[in-house]
């Protein structure tokens, strides 16, 4: 597995104070700010690489945080959204939550429940990171096997012993038993659960679709 880049927390406020005071209080606790004065600033800087959270105002001038959280999502951008607002109601909070936020602090915001909200959203982001990228390595791996070592895949799956899988594909056990080597081999797994977490990976990142 590759790398994953250092998580960086963004803050979107028109407040160079707010700015300041949030960026000093997370470095605090070792966590990593570029901050910005408005949307148009940030997405300059965004690519759909970038791990780690957006604390967004919501009121800014030229583009508001509910645009902004529309406008990344239309670009691929899966940073999870921490909502930061002065002028909080229920009807902006379910707005931001429908576009795909993950927390909602009012300002003043309390300070433990910033960095509690911050931390859980980076590391969530974080393991939804790896687990896709282990999934598509997942899938290059099954992308080497044969077709017919998909059928013996698929067979092994279902729970088939090797004399099922023979009767049913008209190869002998010793052809199954070859092809099953063969698919441990380009999978690069050692056991048979291991294979099953990696086939579930694919599966499960595909919506069911079959290797």
């Amino acid at each position: 597995m590759t790398r994953q880049p250092e998580p960086v927390v963004y803050l979107v406020d028109d407040d160079a104070a707010v700015r300041d005071a949030l960026t000093f209080l997370l470095g605090t606790v070792g966590l990593t700010v570029r901050s910005f004065p408005d949307g148009l600033a940030l997405q300059a800087q965004l690519t759909p690489g970038d791990v780690g959270c957006l604390l967004l105002d919501l009121r800014m001038p030229h583009v508001s945080g509910l645009q902004v959280q529309q406008q990344l999502r239309a670009r691929g951008i899966d940073l999870p959204v921490i909502i930061l607002t002065g002028h909080g109601n229920v009807d902006l909070c379910r707005r931001a939550f429908q576009e795909g936020a993950v927390d909602f602090l009012e300002k003043p915001v309390d300070e433990t429940a910033l960095l509690e909200a911050v931390q859980r959203a980076t590391h969530q982001h974080l393991q939804q990171r790896q687990r896709t990228e282990a999934a598509g390595q997942a899938r290059g791996r099954l992308a080497r096997l044969t077709e017919r070592e998909r059928e013996v895949l698929s067979g092994l799956m279902d729970g088939q012993t090797g004399k099922h899988s023979a009767r049913l594909l008209g190869i002998s056990v010793r052809t199954v038993e070859t092809h099953r080597a063969s698919i441990f081999e380009k999978l690069e797994v050692d056991s048979l659960a291991q294979l099953m977490r990696e086939y579930l990976e694919v599966v499960g990142s595909t919506s069911g679709a079959s290797p």
